[in-house]
């Protein structure tokens, strides 16, 4: 593992592990780089140094962190790092559950945490996201599978919008991402990526948080999608099971 991402440097750069883990599955408030192709990752670090990359949310303080990284490490930084990275296998750490109903859940810094012993609440229209034992994500435990819960029918939903298109509200995920959403070349995978990093991205090319010249195509992708097409997307492409990189 190299040193900038076992340790990074002080006082302003992150050690890259510190959030996307050393097994670079990353968490649901971030991205899983592991499989990554190699190019892909170094164009994104350039994209937050300059800021065509940036969250759709002004003050989500893990995209945001992203920015004094990219500005503060060297291209010898990047390089080992993605080179690291991209060299890993995919391991899916996610389970999307379909429920009208679920566990009293708990804003919990960028996730949610379940309220022990407190009943249950309707979903409405979102995902909640979040680890089955919060102690452990705290202590970045790579081996959790975190939980999407989902409202009924949005795998099915998804499936259609991610294969056909949606009967013409956009073109359909798998012209790009492939067939079963694994990626194309430095078009990267979708599935078993978290349900919530998914619908983020989505919404951040619609607003132009994401305005690099690789991310225009999908600017006419999402301009017809609805917050609740893009959480049938995000939970549809969670679904489904990663084949290791």
């Amino acid at each position: 593992m190299p040193d900038v991402v076992a340790h990074g440097r002080t006082p302003k750069l992150f050690a890259c592990a510190y959030c996307h883990l050393p097994n670079g599955t990353g968490r649901p408030e971030n991205a899983t780089l592991a499989g990554l192709p190699k190019s892909y990752i170094i164009a994104e670090l350039e994209a937050f140094r300059t800021s065509t990359r940036r969250s759709a949310l002004p003050g989500y303080v893990p995209g945001n962190s992203m920015h004094t990284v990219a500005e503060n490490a060297t291209l010898a930084d990047v390089e080992s790092a993605a080179q690291y990275f991209s060299r890993l296998k995919t391991k899916p750490r996610v389970r999307v559950i379909e429920a009208g109903r679920i566990p009293l859940m708990r804003q919990a810094g960028f996730v949610y945490a379940r309220v022990p012993g407190k009943g249950t609440e309707p979903i409405g229209n979102r995902i909640v996201e979040g680890p089955p034992d919060f102690e452990r994500h705290e202590l970045r435990d790579d081996a959790i599978t975190y939980v999407a819960y989902v409202p009924p029918g949005t795998i099915k939903r998804g499936r259609s919008i991610a294969t056909t298109g949606a009967d013409g509200p956009t073109t359909a995920c798998v012209t790009c991402h492939g067939a079963k959403l694994l990626g194309a070349g430095v078009i990267p995978p979708l599935a078993g990526r978290y349900p919530t990093y998914i619908v983020r991205q989505l919404v951040a090319f619609k607003t132009g948080a994401r305005s690099t010249a690789s991310s225009q195509p999908m600017k006419a992708v999402v301009a017809r999608l609805s917050v609740d097409d893009m959480i049938s997307v995000a939970a549809y492409a969670g679904s489904l099971a990663a084949t290791r990189r």
